[in-house]
């Protein structure tokens, strides 16, 4: 398995209850066939240019371990999602 790192970007006008659903679900997903290390909550951060009308996003940042498979599934969930408005999954180096 190797190690990932998963940024997303939740837009600004989702509610905490949503967030929480939102990390709550690829978290699950992440885990049925790998292993989530870490979650950091960054918070609402300002954007650096504007998209789909929005200029402040929360970022949420998972950290695991998985089979290169889950990469594609998970990505295909993050496009499908109308909340996340931009996403990033980078393949760490081993230390």
């Amino acid at each position: 398995m190797n190690k990932y790192e998963s940024i997303i970007i939740i837009g600004q006008n989702v509610e905490e209850e949503g967030r929480k659903a939102l990390i709550t679900r690829f978290t699950d997903l992440i885990n049925t066939e790998g292993k989530v290390s870490n979650i950091n909550e960054m918070g609402l951060k300002k954007l650096a240019y504007e998209i789909g009308k929005n200029t402040e996003g929360f970022y949420v940042v998972f950290e695991f371990e998985a089979k290169p498979e889950l990469i594609v599934e998970l990505e295909r969930n993050y496009r499908i999602t109308d909340e996340i408005i931009k996403f990033i999954t980078v393949r760490k180096d081993e230390e």
